[in-house]
């Protein structure tokens, strides 16, 4: 999930377990103190991204780590909630508030529903850091989904108008799990669509998936895996014609367009390592030692782009699990040029051009 989604749950974990102001001896929490601790807490993992200014690779190989490991929350909350009751006491000039006690619940749990939101995409999640970088992921919703947005904020906005009830957020939290639900079904069915393809087509299933897309649930990659080729189309589950669409229309109608109905689903096979004039080149890149980590993190990896440079011989993987139609330039393209006799990593550019990098 992006931060700010993330952000917004915990801002509703945190309104959903603060603490009415009772005849309590010891000052308790304010509703806004333990909505703002959520919101911290939930937004803490993604500290991560300061990985991004060592390397692209430090971010790839570190990005929901350490600081996404169920392993490790007990620590983050316990750091997240003693900050957070240090910045409310410096803020009330050093007169007597709520302890970090009074939040470490509320901080583990919005840590907890950001790994859950981060667990339901399919980039992938290192839940049990440091001791194991195996990425899980339950592959239900895009990293970026309206709807999970939506109710979230409908249901802090409700909250900020009643603010002395927790029914809307418990509502926006029951619809929550009603919408993800309904996102794991359409995954149901996305995958069945691909079985009855494979079956059809005579095609020998070696794994079956579905990656989801955005603007809507029932928009998915459903991908077939043979061994040697992955079959991949990108369909709407519930769709039953195409959708006509034109340039004036809004995104998400344009984002949705290209997932047709699975009777009418267009398949595409895309070769793991290309054709014959190349495949000897692209297993020795997919299994060279400086290649290890795009191997770890690839689901659906398959040759891109091989290429003659100044540099040497260079040929190029990308992950069909970032696919996503109407775009046509694609994330997280790696590969190795022989440089001398030995192998150099790079990635390519948007423009195919090459920036290598230190692995």
């Amino acid at each position: 999930m992006d931060t700010l989604t993330h952000a917004l749950s915990g801002a509703l974990t945190g309104r959903l377990m603060a603490r009415q102001p009772g005849a309590q001896s010891r000052p308790q929490p304010a509703v806004w103190q333990t909505v703002l601790v959520g919101t911290a807490a939930a937004t803490f993992p993604d500290s991560d991204f300061v990985l991004g200014y060592i390397s692209e690779l430090a971010y790839l190989r570190g990005h929901r780590g350490v600081t996404h490991s169920l392993l490790m929350l007990p620590l983050w909350g316990l750091l997240v909630a003693w900050l957070m009751a240090v910045i409310f006491r410096v803020t009330r000039r050093g007169s007597e508030g709520p302890g970090w006690k009074d939040f470490y619940l509320v901080a583990c749990v919005a840590i907890f529903i950001h790994i859950l939101g981060d667990l339901i995409t399919q980039f992938g999640t290192m839940v049990f850091a440091p001791f194991s970088d195996w990425r899980y992921g339950f592959g239900t919703t895009f990293i970026i989904d309206l709807g999970v947005s939506g109710i979230l904020l409908a249901g802090l906005l409700l909250s900020a108008l009643w603010r002395n009830s927790r029914l809307p957020a418990s509502i926006a939290a029951l619809a929550l799990v009603a919408w993800i639900g309904n996102s794991a079904m359409a995954r149901s069915e996305a995958i069945d669509i691909a079985q009855a393809h494979a079956e059809r087509a005579g095609i020998p299933v070696a794994s079956i998936d579905a990656a989801p897309r955005p603007a809507s649930p029932y928009n998915w990659t459903a991908v077939i895996f043979d061994g040697d080729n992955y079959h991949y189309a990108h369909i709407n589950t519930r769709r039953s014609a195409p959708l006509a669409v034109s340039p004036g229309d809004n995104f998400i109608r344009r984002f949705s367009a290209p997932y047709m109905p699975a009777d009418m689903a267009t398949w595409q096979i895309a070769p793991v390592f290309g054709d014959e004039t190349v495949t000897d080149l692209a297993r020795e890149v997919w299994h060279a030692e400086a290649f290890a980590f795009f191997r770890w993190f690839a689901m659906f990896p398959v040759l891109d782009e091989v290429s003659a440079t100044e540099h040497g011989l260079c040929a190029n993987f990308r992950d069909l699990r970032f696919e996503t139609p109407p775009r046509t330039v694609f994330p997280f393209r790696f590969g190795l040029c022989n440089v001398g006799n030995e192998w150099r990593l790079f990635e390519r550019t948007a423009t195919g051009g090459l920036r290598w990098l230190a692995h």
